[in-house]
This record gives structure tokens, C-alpha cells and sequence, in this order.
């Protein structure tokens, strides 16, 4: 596997496509391609149904039996794939299929990964559209699949992965399969996201949750309050004092959060209280620096209460995501030939994702790519957006939203295209690039 800084693969950018071939393979390319598009073309209803299916049944992150079974069929019916479902999770799954080109007893050369998210959000549904990430993963496997399967003699042998990661939007399933050692064997990893523009790369931040208990002591508000401690105050003094804290913060660093637990009743001063934060960083070094300033918040409040505080943090924290530079520039010259247009300064974005830690031990790729709305995600306007992109793609409404469903169509043809004949061996220049790098290394597949 390789380290962070050999697959910076923008350094070798050149040398690359020095060694790339593309002049030899041009018909090659184009009947994996149109092989490719017919495969997407044959299986659109049922993505969107897939889709659909997933949307109008949202369940919470660890929690996704509908959409784990309903993916582990979708895959199951082509017996061509081996599928393992409840995969080291209880809602994951790993499809396989490959490896083609590979002799008797000979171990794949290349295996390419394409990541699927299930999960909701509470009270608003799939606001995040990770129904349409599990389309679009399910649909770029099939296109590659499609490219892959009747060839004869590819130069290294291919194996396609699908790993169904659930709970994105709370444990981090990814960071769980990561040490399981679900990824141990993938070389190279995608992953596609909805938003509100297309972009190649946008600079997810890292994150750490934290949740601050505060225990105090019980009394009745009116007749003895002095033999109280507290714990409400010692919460609305934290809380006040992280919003003061947030004028001396980097513009780029960000911290939020609730009031989880206030109390029982009006007439009994609470014992106890609970807060949970979300603090996040571009980078990763940095998040060390903000849970020192806002632990000091927490604990200066447990000492102008009396409270005794518990800092807690429950999970594992979400990297940045590493850049990578050479695919993100592959991804943008194969959407610009689909005539998809890419913002020359991207939006600023401040979101997480357990993709991140995955990019720092697999090669990958997690662009953005629109559905034409501008709500924004997590709100309700984005989960109904999330819903009709995947009708719009039915053609149920083709009238009215033609230009949605052509704009639609085309940013789902830049995924699956780009991570399908870009991971073709032949004059698909990606692969070839990925095989070129793990040769230079020595010690790239130990």
C-alpha cells in the first residue's frame, strides 16, 4: 500500500504521461467505453429505483437494514459478483467481482474500490443524498464491470470491490472498516457526493465530537436552592464561554453544538448536564490546538459552578481529505468533455467525512457533483432535492425538467465514466498511471 507522500501523484504528473501509451489504444477505449455506457444504459431504471427505494426509507447511521439488504440484492442478482453482506458491520457489505486477467492461481494486479453510503439524518431523512451516493457507486462498479469483463489481455489483472460503508453521519463506519481491514486490499478508491456545484475536490475538514458532562447536586429551586449545585449553569456558562472563545478562533476553524440534558423540572436545580460539540480544522495538527482552548471552557465552568466535568470523546475523530491532485484533474478534463462546468474557485466548504481517513492509507477520489438545487445540505429542501434527482432520471417529469435530468445525466456519466475507463487498463489513463506508480515503489504493495 502506498504511504501519503508516494501517492501524491501530482509530483510524477509528467513522467506519467510520458509512460501513459494512450496513442496505441484508442480503439480499445472507445469499445469499453460504448460497453460501459450500455451497461448504465441497461440498468438506469433500476439504479434510480434503487435509489428511490433507499430514499423513501431513511433509517438512522447503524441502524440501515433496508438499505444494506436492498443493496445486497441489487448485487446478488448478478451471480458474477460474490457478495458478503453484514461485511465486519452489522449494515456493511463487500461485492467482489474479478479478477479478470488473471491466470490460474494468480493474484489480481489492480483493485479498484467504489465506497456506498446509506445512512440518514434524524428528523429530515436522506439530507445529505446518500441514497444517490449508493446509486452512483453501485452504477460506476456496474460500468467498469461492463468495460472489464470480456477483456482478454490486459497487461495487469483487475478486481472490482464495492464496499457498502454505513453511518457516515455518526461512528464513522469507514474509520470501523479501516481497522478492520476492510480496505487492506484496495488499491484505489471512489466515492462520489452530492452537492451544490460540481467540483473535483473540495477541502472536507477535519473533526473530533466531544461531549462534556457536568454532575452537580439536586435541591428544590425555591425553597433550598443554596444547597444546590448547579449543573445547568455550569452548561450555559460553557456554552457562553465557547461563543466568546469563537472571536479569537481562525476564520477556518469552526465549533458547535448543543445542550443535550438541562434538567427535570423547574423546582429541582438540576444535578445534572450534558453538552455535545463538533470541533473542526482544515487540518488534522490543528484540532489539537481547539480542544485545548475549549476544554479550558469546559473546565472554567465546572469551577465557577462547584460542578465536577466529564470530557468525553466518544468517537474517532474525521481526517481532512488529502488531496490528490492528478485525479482530481482526470476527473475535471473527462467532465468538461461531457460538457459539465466546473466553478474556477470553488466553494468554501466546512463539511467532514470518514472518506477522509480512508485517503490517507488508500489512493482515492471523492469529488462533488450537482443536482441542481441550491438548498443546502441537511435541510429539508435537500432531502426532497435528493428524492426527485432520482425520479428525474426516471423520465417521470422529462417535460419539465429536461435540463435537470440532461445535467443530471451528464455529472452521473463523469463519475461513472471517469472512474470506469479511467480505471480500464488499455488507454484508460488513470489505471495505467496507478500500475505505473505502484512499479516505481518498491514497496508499494507490501
Amino acid at each position: 500500500m502506498l504511504t501519503p507522500a508516494q501517492y501524491q501523484l501530482s509530483t510524477v504528473h509528467g513522467e506519467l504521461r510520458e509512460h501513459s501509451g494512450l496513442s496505441g489504444h484508442m480503439e480499445k477505449q472507445q469499445q469499453m467505453k460504448a460497453a460501459l455506457q450500455r451497461c448504465i444504459d441497461r440498468h438506469k431504471d433500476e439504479l434510480h429505483s434503487l435509489s428511490l427505494d433507499i430514499w423513501s426509507r431513511p433509517e438512522l447511521a447503524g441502524n440501515e437494514t433496508h438499505a444494506h439488504d436492498r443493496l445486497v440484492r441489487f448485487f446478488s442478482q448478478d451471480q458474477t459478483w460474490t457478495v458478503e453482506s453484514h461485511y465486519k458491520l452489522p449494515t456493511a457489505f463487500r461485492a467482489s467481482w474479478g479478477a479478470v486477467g488473471c491466470g490460474e492461481g494468480e493474484q489480481p494486479g489492480l483493485n479498484v474500490g467504489f465506497l456506498c453510503e446509506y445512512d440518514a439524518l434524524p428528523g429530515i431523512g436522506h439530507a445529505c443524498g446518500h441514497n444517490l451516493i449508493a446509486e452512483v457507486g453501485a452504477a460506476a462498479a456496474l460500468g467498469l464491470k461492463a468495460a472489464l469483463e470480456n477483456q482478454t489481455e490486459l497487461p495487469e489483472p483487475v478486481k472490482i470491490t464495492v464496499l457498502g460503508t454505513p453511518a457516515e453521519e455518526d461512528i464513522g463506519g469507514k474509520i470501523q472498516l479501516i481497522k478492520a481491514g476492510a480496505f487492506a486490499d484496495i488499491d484505489l478508491v471512489f466515492m462520489a457526493h452530492p452537492a451544490q456545484q460540481d467540483a473535483s475536490f473540495l477541502p472536507c475538514v477535519a473533526i473530533v465530537e466531544v461531549s462534556v458532562k457536568y454532575h452537580g447536586k439536586a435541591s428544590h429551586a425555591s425553597a433550598y436552592p443554596w444547597e444546590g449545585v448547579n449543573a445547568l449553569d455550569a452548561a450555559v456558562l460553557a456554552y457562553n464561554n465557547l461563543s466568546a472563545l469563537r472571536q479569537q478562533l481562525k476564520p477556518e476553524w469552526r465549533l458547535h453544538g448543543i445542550i443535550k440534558h438541562g434538567g427535570e423540572k423547574p423546582n429541582i436545580i438540576p444535578a445534572y448536564s450534558e453538552l455535545e460539540f463538533y470541533l473542526r480544522t482544515p487540518l488534522v495538527k490543528d484540532l489539537c490546538d481547539l480542544k485545548a482552548k475549549t476544554e479550558a471552557c469546559f473546565r472554567a465552568a465546572a469551577v465557577a459552578t462547584g460542578c465536577q466535568v466529564e470530557i468525553i470523546y466518544p468517537t474517532d475523530g474525521y481526517d481532512s481529505i488529502l488531496p490528490n491532485a492528478t485525479l482530481a484533474n482526470l476527473y475535471e478534463n473527462n467532465g468538461k468533455a461531457l460538457g459539465i462546468q466546473f466553478p474556477e474557485q470553488p466553494a468554501n466548504f466546512s463539511g467532514s467525512t470518514d472518506f477522509g481517513n480512508v485517503s490517507f492509507i488508500v489512493p482515492g477520489i471523492h469529488p462533488f457533483f450537482y443536482i441542481c438545487t441550491d438548498a443546502f445540505n441537511h435541510t429539508e429542501e435537500y432531502t426532497e432535492a435528493a428524492g426527485t434527482a432520482a425520479w428525474c432520471l426516471l423520465g417521470a417529469d422529462v417535460v419539465s425538467r429536461d435540463e435537470i435530468e440532461l445535467h443530471y445525466d451528464q455529472t452521473i456519466s463523469a463519475i461513472i465514466i471517469f472512474p470506469g475507463h479511467s480505471a480500464c487498463l488499455f488507454s484508460f489513463y488513470l489505471l495505467r498511471c496507478f500500475i505505473f506508480l505502484l512499479h516505481s515503489f518498491p514497496c508499494a504493495r507490501s
